[in-house]
């Protein structure tokens, strides 16, 4: 009876190690702290700072309508100004997501002296579909990158991290 059970012990170990072995979109990071984000439109890349040093880079995707300030909810713009990460959705159906800070009062007065609402939920995120790329600047006012970068980008910068989005 004895070897029976360490027989299933081990082999439960076994089956449970397998299952481990899958990576982990979870990342840790123990480097410099990321002090601000820098994203700039025109060139289509984003910097992770750590005060005046490049820490990682990347080159994204924009809404589909990439030039201008988002005016309102619904015009495929990404926003531009200064605005903080504050939130972030590890059940994104874009991989994994960041919050941008969007709207605020200035961005509300906007949209609202247009007849409009300005719309809200603009985030860093990944791919929907990794294994289909789909044309540049395709989200709806977002920052897209690759997943496994928005798999570096979740761990390197914090709640309440500093984002400038540059036209």
């Amino acid at each position: 009876m004895h070897r029976r059970g360490l027989m299933l012990g081990a082999a439960a170990a076994v089956t449970l190690g397998a299952c481990s072995s899958t990576p982990s979109k979870f990342k840790s990071y123990s480097g410099p702290e990321v002090t601000y984000v820098v994203v700039n439109k025109s060139a289509r890349r984003m910097y992770l700072m750590h005060h005046d040093k490049v820490l990682k880079d990347y080159d994204i995707d924009l809404g589909f309508a990439p030039i201008g300030h988002k005016a309102f909810e619904g015009d495929g713009r990404t926003p531009e100004g200064i605005y903080r990460i504050d939130r972030r959705n590890p059940n994104s159906q874009f991989h994994l997501s960041i919050g941008i800070s969007y709207p605020n009062v200035n961005d509300v007065a906007l949209a609202k002296a247009l007849g409009k609402t300005p719309g809200g939920d603009i985030f860093i995120h990944g791919q929907q579909n990794p294994l289909k790329p789909g044309p540049r600047d395709w989200t709806w006012g977002c920052i897209a990158v690759k997943n496994e970068e928005i798999e570096d980008i979740y761990a390197m910068v914090r709640d309440g991290t500093p984002i400038a989005l540059n036209p």
